[in-house]
């Protein structure tokens, strides 16, 4: 399964976050530096309105979500590169997962202590991205020692990878992530051989303040904190910037689903924002979402964007993939349309799809195979 590493300074949110999206009360969350030391881990349920639905529509006796893996990691300081505080932990773990939520505090509050004495949440990113660039370079730097001599003997295994970090080094010497840097497709693949921490898709959340939750959701680039983390994230990472308020879903965690509906409405907004998160991690991973659907199961299967339909198939089994034979597919729109397959077949929005039929998110499948 693959994970996403909640990431950030001390006390900014990190952990109550983390109980929060994942339901439990695994982390420890309190006001002093490095709370979190060993990261926690909890699997979240991806949100999908769509799965409600189809179980209607079918009278399923079970609706399956599909889901992902949340992990906690340990605070990070300034000169963790060099090891400063947890700096050598808190980069081993976040070497291990797939993509990183950067948590940034964009709220004030005189009771909760903030590492470097102020809130400042383009200071704290521009900290973490520099301490993540600052090891990529060490890193670096040893691999072109290591990879030289054979370069110049006419490896060329070893040449193209002392050209990419010749290209890489003053694109991190400018403070720039790897992943921002322009590459051809064969270098693209080369550089995650590297396993660079500065080359990991990213979402910013930006933890608000329960009072300025629903200003801030309706129109983020009102709050004067806010705006600048999703400038920030836009112009250094072509990422997305998310608002959550960690305060706020520390109270929602023991309420049922229809109180937290009411508790929210009372506040004027809809979702607390660990949903979008949730799904913003998921599309970040680049993970997409089939469905199939029956009497006995509704459920949601995850699959990698560009999958095709054989791979699909394997998910279920991978019987299925070897014995695949066509894919009966209709889009989740055309199914809760026509609301049966037969009244989708005979609107013609059924479709037989092949081997080469590449699986889009909410296509609703039945797979027929041989033996």
């Amino acid at each position: 399964m693959l994970q996403a590493g909640i990431v950030g300074l001390p006390n900014v949110g990190k952990s109550t976050l983390f109980n929060a999206v994942t339901r439990t009360r695994k982390a420890e969350a309190a006001n002093y530096p490095f709370c979190t030391i060993d990261p926690n881990i909890g699997v979240v349920t991806v949100p999908d309105e769509r799965l409600a639905v189809l179980s209607d529509l079918s009278g399923s006796k079970k609706l399956i979500p599909t889901a992902i893996e949340f992990v906690d990691i340990a605070g990070l300081v300034e000169g963790a590169s060099e090891g400063a505080g947890l700096g050598n932990k808190f980069l081993a773990t976040i070497r291990e997962v797939d993509a990183i939520v950067q948590v940034v505090r964009c709220f004030e509050n005189d009771d909760i202590i903030h590492e470097l004495g102020s809130v400042d949440p383009v200071r704290d990113i521009e900290i973490i991205n520099g301490e993540l660039i600052l090891a990529d370079m060490a890193a670096m730097e040893k691999r072109r020692y290591s990879r030289a001599k054979k370069a110049k003997s006419g490896d060329k295994e070893s040449k193209a990878e002392v050209d990419l970090i010749d290209k890489l080094m003053p694109h991190l010497e400018d403070c720039k992530p790897a992943i921002t840097l322009e590459l051809n497709d064969d270098e693209r693949l080369l550089l995650k051989e590297f396993s660079l921490l500065s080359n990991k898709r990213s979402i910013f959340a930006c933890n608000v303040s329960e009072a300025d939750l629903a200003g801030a959701t309706e129109d983020p680039m009102s709050h004067p904190l806010v705006s600048k983390v999703v400038e920030l994230a836009k112009a250094t990472h072509g990422a997305e910037a998310v608002i959550i308020s960690a305060q706020i879903e520390e109270e929602l965690m023991d309420l049922d689903e229809a109180d937290v509906a009411e508790f929210l409405a009372d506040m004027g907004v809809t979702d607390s924002g660990v949903s979008t998160l949730i799904k913003g991690v998921y599309n970040l991973l680049g993970l997409r979402t089939y469905l199939t659907t029956g009497v006995q199961e509704t459920r949601a299967w995850t699959i990698i964007a560009g999958d095709k339909a054989p791979v699909a198939a394997g998910v279920i089994h991978t019987d299925f993939e070897k014995q695949f034979i066509r894919a009966e597919v209709i889009s989740y729109e055309d199914y809760a349309t026509h609301k049966t397959v037969g009244a989708a077949r005979e609107a013609g929005a059924l479709r037989a799809e092949g081997k080469e039929y590449v699986v889009q998110d909410g296509d609703v499948i039945n797979f027929l195979t041989g033996a």
